[in-house]
């Protein structure tokens, strides 16, 4: 415990700054008991106020923001151990003026050159998605000028930004001025991230196996990644050499990397493999249990994901908003009462309060039983306001059971919510023409091109000695596309 006289050393009165601050941004708030100072007091009586209960982590962030200010108006003017430590909450709420008015106070105080300020920075504006902004304030160039890009967190905290802004070339520029010798994991783990965050999974799948020709070893995390990416492309023979080098590196048994697996294998079409890989996992926590549910409800065996919900349960496991979801969206096997029961007791007995997919989930429930007027009515009584996936759940249901009345007001308001989706439009037009309502059906197809709405083709894919080739409807664009026609009629 410190004392008064200490604390009112202006160097122990910054660092006391930097550490209320990191302690505001822990998981559960922990207060000492520090009432020598006048920052204490403040950041005490706001613990009092939340009546000693866990934070909540949005409001922690804000409360760390708001921290900077109540510290200096008392006096105590912020160094580099504070920014560093409010910049992630800066990043965490994702407002940019937040961290431009930090970015202020740091030029202020000049401490743009300190390493862990930074990379705080760059994190900060990679989070907040904003790279012109990055640009304007000149981070990389801070960095540069300051000597940092050598320090090895800093160029991953920069490629990270890169990615996370859809500056895809200008990360991997950075990741290869790295060189092989010296990169460790973490920059390997950012490549791969980066190439699945802006959807280049090839590349991503293409990156491990450069890494395994290195002397490094891939960690949990970056096999998981690895595996994300081979789930994009449904690439079961991806996957499976994936899935023997975690066998021999030792993570078989890891749980993060199971749920990744029984994911992989069943959006490849494999659910035996998926249970297969459940089965053998000893130590199964909720996250391989909410994968395997969801395997089962994307393969059509809703019954079997609804008896694998009451297993685990049975067996202690408390589901959260997204097994929740899992479960809820086995609307094909009809059992309405089941659904209604679980979703009651998302509330009641597991204190999580439904969002738009469970409703979206309900009403697709009820639409699919064809009980159109029951869901336009749940709908009503929604106590939040319906979003696109609820209204579309309905939507699909109208196409479905023909009731263009109903379809005729759903679609509207989805014009209002999403004018730009073509698939609303689509499903209003063939309702139309269903009836036999061939002008009207026109006038909505008409409407889509005036709009300048367009439905993009439906592809197929095949992956040909280890690359994947795309195709779409009439695509000539491939350099063996008349050897393909010619095999084409002679298989006809």
């Amino acid at each position: 415990m410190f004392g008064a006289q200490d604390m009112c050393m202006p160097v122990r009165k910054t660092i006391l700054s930097g550490w209320l601050l990191r302690l505001v941004l822990t998981e559960e708030l922990f207060i000492a008991n520090f009432h020598a100072t006048r920052v204490s007091d403040i950041i005490t009586m706001q613990a009092e106020k939340q009546g000693r209960h866990p934070v909540g982590e949005s409001k922690l962030k804000m409360y760390a923001l708001s921290s900077v200010y109540e510290i200096r108006s008392a006096g105590i003017f912020p160094n580099h151990f504070t920014f560093s430590s409010v910049l992630p909450a800066c990043a965490g709420s994702s407002v940019l003026l937040h961290g431009q008015q930090m970015y202020c106070l740091i030029s202020k105080h000049g401490y743009e050159g300190y390493v862990f300020v930074g990379s705080a920075l760059v994190d900060m504006y990679a989070k907040c998605h904003d790279m012109h902004m990055a640009e304007k304030e000149t981070v990389h160039g801070v960095v540069v000028k300051q000597g940092l890009l050598t320090m090895s967190y800093v160029k991953n905290s920069l490629m990270d930004m890169y990615f996370k802004c859809g500056l895809f070339d200008e990360g991997a520029l950075l990741f290869n001025s790295i060189g092989i010798e010296g990169r460790d994991v973490i920059p390997w783990n950012v490549m791969l991230i980066g190439c699945v965050y802006n959807e280049n999974f090839e590349e991503a799948c293409n990156y491990l196996w450069v890494m395994k020709r290195t002397v490094l070893s891939p960690d949990e995390a970056l096999y998981s990644t690895a595996l994300h990416a081979s789930t994009h492309l449904a690439a079961l023979d991806q996957g499976t050499l994936i899935h023997n080098q975690i066998i021999k590196s030792g993570f078989s048994t890891n749980t993060f990397i199971a749920s990744s697996l029984i994911t992989m294998y069943a959006k490849c079409g494999s659910l035996d493999d998926s249970c297969r890989v459940f089965e053998e996992t000893e130590n199964r926590n909720l996250v391989c249990w909410t994968a395997l549910i969801a395997a089962c409800r994307q393969h059509g065996n809703g019954n079997h994901a609804m008896e694998l919900f009451e297993k685990m349960l049975a067996n202690g496991f408390k589901p959260n908003y997204i097994t929740f979801v899992c479960v809820l969206s086995c609307g094909h096997t009809g059992r309405i009462e089941e659904g209604h029961a679980y979703f009651n007791s998302m509330e009641k007995m597991h204190g999580i309060i439904p969002g738009h997919e469970h409703y979206a989930c309900m009403v697709d429930l009820l639409g699919r039983s064809g009980q159109l007027d029951e869901a336009r009515r749940f709908i009503a009584q929604m106590p939040i306001k319906p979003n696109v996936s609820v209204w579309g759940a309905l939507l699909g249901a109208c196409a479905n059971y023909g009731n263009l009345g109903m379809g005729i007001e759903v679609s509207g308001r989805l014009f209002e919510l999403e004018p730009n989706n073509p698939g609303n439009y689509v499903l209003l037009s063939n309702m139309y023409a269903q009836k036999g309502k061939l002008k009207e059906a026109d006038l909505v197809r008409r409407s889509m091109a005036f709009n300048r709405v367009r439905k993009e083709p439906g592809c197929i894919w095949i992956v040909v000695k280890n690359k994947t080739f795309v195709f779409t409807v009439h695509d000539k664009s491939h350099a063996k596309t008349d050897e393909s026609y010619e095999m084409l009629k002679k298989v006809e």
